[in-house]
């Protein structure tokens, strides 16, 4: 029930949620969720904007095709995960095999220490270790290069289709809020 209040206002009930963002998601989120019929509360502090924090929206809780925008929402928000998890595979793997290849080769390099210092001194098992200890240092930097500029390649489309399929849910919202 609304109720008027003296000011000629009448009485809004408002569901509120938090949503974390990072400063530059911020403003995309926020574009996204107001096709859900959220809009920002005023009293959000102004670094949870610019800053990595939370920002809260509220919206009417007696709006229009409410289950259906909810409906739209969760599907939204899954994207938006799957758009992050997109994000985190350009690198993840590649970090993974440039610390393997990095610890291999300071696996051979400690091979080499032990060889130089043993007595007497085994120097050409030390020469035989120590070229790929250092080719195992050497190497993963451009192999992460390498593996993040191929994946990244890969990535792009999928991440722009998954940008397509988010603007189609929140054109389907904004559809149900007039």
């Amino acid at each position: 029930m609304s109720e008027i209040r003296e000011d000629g206002t009448s009485f809004i009930g408002y569901e509120y949620k938090e949503v974390p963002a990072a400063g530059e998601r911020a403003s995309f989120l926020l574009d996204c969720y107001q096709s859900f019929g959220w809009v920002i509360d005023e009293r959000t502090p102004e670094r949870a904007l610019y800053g990595k924090g939370k920002i809260t929206l509220k919206r009417n809780r007696k709006i229009v095709n409410k289950m259906e925008l909810t409906r739209l929402q969760r599907h939204f928000e899954a994207c938006v995960k799957e758009l992050e998890e997109l994000e985190r595979s350009k690198t993840s793997h590649a970090e993974v095999v440039s610390i393997t290849v990095g610890l291999i080769g300071t696996a051979f390099l400690a091979g080499a220490t032990f060889a130089a210092t043993h007595v007497p001194p085994l120097i050409l098992l030390t020469i035989v270790l120590a070229v790929p200890g250092f080719i195992g240092w050497i190497v993963p930097y451009f192999l992460y290069r390498g593996m993040v500029s191929r994946r990244t390649k890969v990535v792009t489309e999928l991440i722009e289709r998954k940008y397509d399929e988010i603007y189609e849910i929140c054109e389907k919202g904004h559809q149900l809020l007039l």
